[in-house]
């Protein structure tokens, strides 16, 4: 673990981006709230909130935050949603690794929700495309 005892206290902001490809069958009973495990979309919001919350639990090196916001929002294509994490500190390192571990979270349980009709799913492209950092 670093040491981080002497930065300062700054807004930390970090934006991640995912998806996962799903049959546009499954699309479609997504759509239609059809999945036997229930609401897709909000059942994979409340994962990715509660897995950028324990992130320092999953990812040995990474520090306890208090973390300020945490949204996720999604995007229903044809054939995949893509899904996007936004999270929230002040403090002293950054929210990259959150903000990652939430769209993982998400389209994992999106996979698991999903693994009963659609057999041929794939996870990807699950990147950080935005921090930022202000003073207090």
């Amino acid at each position: 673990m670093v040491d981080v005892g002497s930065k300062p206290d700054v807004k930390r902001i970090a934006i991640a981006k995912g998806n996962i490809a799903l049959a546009p069958e499954t699309i479609k009973l997504i759509r239609e709230n059809q999945i036997k495990k229930g609401d897709v979309i909000s059942v994979a919001k409340i994962a990715g909130i509660q897995a950028a919350k324990k992130t320092h639990e999953l990812i040995p090196l990474c520090h306890p935050l208090a973390l300020t916001n945490i949204d996720l929002s999604f995007d229903i294509k044809e054939n995949k949603v893509e899904i996007e994490s936004k999270v929230e500190c002040i403090g002293k390192t950054g929210v990259e690794m959150e903000a990652l571990t939430a769209v993982s979270a998400a389209a994992l349980t999106i996979y698991d929700m999903c693994k009963a009709v659609d057999k041929n799913m794939k996870i990807g492209d699950i990147y950080l495309c935005q921090k930022s950092k202000q003073s207090v």
